[in-house]
């Protein structure tokens, strides 16, 4: 007869256990992977087949019993750091929404809002245009990749263990948070040049010319012009997009 003890066991499942655990946070959080086109068996299955591949690089892990003390702190400490690398990924998409929403703002466009059944809210045209193009650019630089290799690289800087609370002080989010106003300004900032210029030639022409309408004419010539100079300016946007990426993935990567 077989038998089989429980360190075996133990031995066995914990390796899988644990970055299966962080992987089906990320999952739960992050843009793409997070879609409601994704079944949740889907995620599930897709959690489980990532966490086995990822076991030749995941060598040297401590293994911790599942019916120890540490066992909670450990899967409370799985959990968290998969919702923060998904929460950084996610702070890249809201930079490139935050940047259409300026955009849309100068344009005259966000009285043109939808509703967003990610965020709950109300968001512009231009803004949900910038989102779809930053999910597509997502998938163009192999972000999905990206994010996947973080966070089996985070095993590295955040290894298993029951000390949760020292691992929300080490992640670092706020050096996100920071650039998340300035990169989207950045972003946006030809735009806003644009169409800053075109304000100030309305302004002149309404001025050298009182009987033209500068209201019935300015907002076919905003419209008309912010929509070419997004049609020009929209192929840089990958650059941008990578360099965030990789800021929000050395956070879990890079060691201090």
């Amino acid at each position: 007869m077989i038998t089989f003890s429980e360190a075996q066991i133990v031995a066995w499942f914990s390796p899988i256990l644990w970055p299966f655990l962080r992987i089906l946070a990320l999952f739960s959080v992050s843009p793409v992977f997070s879609m409601r086109a994704i079944p949740v068996r889907v995620r599930i299955g897709l959690a489980f087949f990532v966490a086995v591949c990822s076991q030749p690089m995941l060598e040297g892990q401590s293994v911790l019993p599942f019916n120890s003390p540490d066992a909670l702190g450990a899967v409370a400490q799985q959990v968290l750091i998969g919702l923060a690398i998904g929460f950084a990924v996610r702070l890249v998409f809201a930079s490139v929404e935050l940047a259409g929403e300026v955009i849309g703002l100068q344009m005259g466009l966000n009285f043109a809002s939808f509703f967003d059944p990610a965020s709950n809210t109300q968001v512009s045209a231009v803004a949900r245009f910038f989102g779809h193009m930053a999910t597509l650019f997502f998938v163009v630089i192999n972000g999905h990749l990206m994010v996947l290799m973080a966070v089996v690289k985070s095993f590295d800087r955040f290894p298993v263990d029951s000390h949760f609370l020292a691992a929300i002080g080490q992640m670092r989010l706020y050096e996100l948070g920071t650039s998340l106003f300035s990169s989207a300004l950045w972003i946006a900032l030809p735009m806003i040049a644009l169409l800053m210029f075109v304000n100030l030639t309305l302004g002149i022409i309404s001025r050298v010319a009182p009987q033209m309408n500068v209201y019935a004419v300015g907002f076919p010539v905003t419209l008309t012009v912010g929509l070419l100079g997004i049609t020009a300016t929209l192929p840089m946007l990958e650059q941008p997009m990578l360099t965030l990426m990789q800021q929000a993935t050395d956070l879990f990567m890079s060691q201090r």
